[in-house]
């Protein structure tokens, strides 16, 4: 059966990533994707903890990586790939379902008009409620993005392939992150070896035509993407320098193409806290999940975190590296993973 699948790479960059590694490769390890037909690459940016012990348990390929952010990363380590199709997960992603890639990659071979798989975000155990607010609830792990962003619409569903677009003309809609499945013809036709950054490539499809993507029911990843309020605010900073270091290389960005608000307006919405209550009610009474608590608290730290980080990106100057901007990150709690015997 393994010589009928394609052989899939998985991309990864890293940097100190040691307290989510194990649980990131262990849910691969775990795929009912043969074990021959998938490699695991990824580009550490010379970590001093154990991020390479961890890697090399579980037969990844390790390049070293001397760029200044994760996205040179993720460019370096899929120079390497060899496979047909590419999956770009982070160090604090954990599949969630063993049939995940396999349904994904099958997906796409059926629908030759699809530019991807997306991942649904889902909470776990091992997650603050801040957490999976801002991941499961919120998607799109912002309130400033989650405002400008428009929301894709649902137009098909084939057993569990879902099919998804975006309304209009719009493109403001993020996608290429956490878990993200492309066939690797397509990321090359972006040119995306050459200039990568993750929602790039799902936006120059997009104005190439491909305007669907797919979704498989109920799965994805779970996304530990900050644990607390204060972390949050420090992720804020570094992605916004991180997005004036992009917007200095290339005008490209989702949120130049139509976004549901201006940047002014979102940045007026959490800034007001009174505003963001309307979602508060408004997630209370559809989802029944007092997580949404969370927003007004969210929204003022995405606004503080922005400043902050417009601020270090001017007193930084021509220093783009990012790296000293990394937020420690961790869990709820800490089960041993599990490795399962190999396939």
């Amino acid at each position: 059966m393994s010589e009928l699948l394609p052989k899939v790479s998985f991309i990864m960059p890293t940097l100190n990533a040691a307290a989510l590694l194990e649980y990131c490769l262990a849910s691969i390890a775990k795929q009912t994707y043969p074990r021959d037909r998938y490699e695991i690459i990824l580009a550490d940016a010379m970590s001093k903890d154990a991020t390479r012990e961890i890697a090399a348990k579980y037969g990844a390929i390790v390049i070293d990586d001397h760029g200044r952010d994760m996205e040179q990363g993720k460019r370096l380590a899929l120079q390497h790939a060899t496979g047909e199709y590419i999956v770009f997960v982070d160090s604090d992603n954990e599949i969630t379902h063993p049939d995940y890639i396999e349904l994904a990659v099958r997906a796409l071979a059926a629908n030759p008009q699809a530019l991807g798989v997306e991942s649904y975000y889902l909470p776990s155990p091992k997650m603050s409620s801040f957490c999976a607010y801002v991941t499961a609830l919120l998607h799109i792990s912002d309130p400033m993005s989650w405002m400008m962003s428009v929301n894709p619409k649902l137009i098909g569903r084939d057993g569990e392939v879902e099919r998804w677009t975006v309304p209009g003309e719009s493109f403001a809609y993020p996608l290429g992150a956490n878990g993200f499945v492309f066939r690797r013809a397509d990321i090359e036709r972006t040119r995306a070896k050459q200039q990568f950054q993750d929602t790039h490539v799902a936006l120059h499809l997009m104005q190439d035509g491909q305007r669907e993507w797919l979704r498989i029911c109920g799965r994805g990843v779970h996304h530990y993407y900050v644990q607390t309020l204060w972390g949050f605010v420090k992720k804020r900073r570094r992605a916004v320098v991180h997005y004036f270091n992009v917007r200095a290389e290339t005008k490209v960005s989702w949120m130049n193409h139509q976004a549901a608000v201006p940047g002014w307006v979102a940045a007026l919405y959490c800034g007001s806290i009174i505003a963001p209550m309307y979602h508060v009610l408004l997630g209370l009474v559809r989802d029944r999940d007092v997580r949404w608590l969370w927003h007004p608290f969210a929204s003022l730290g995405s606004l503080l975190g922005t400043l902050w980080g417009w601020q270090t990106q001017k007193s930084r100057g021509d220093d783009a590296n990012i790296h000293d901007l990394r937020v420690d990150q961790s869990l709820r709690e800490k089960p041993k993973p599990q490795i399962p015997n190999p396939k």
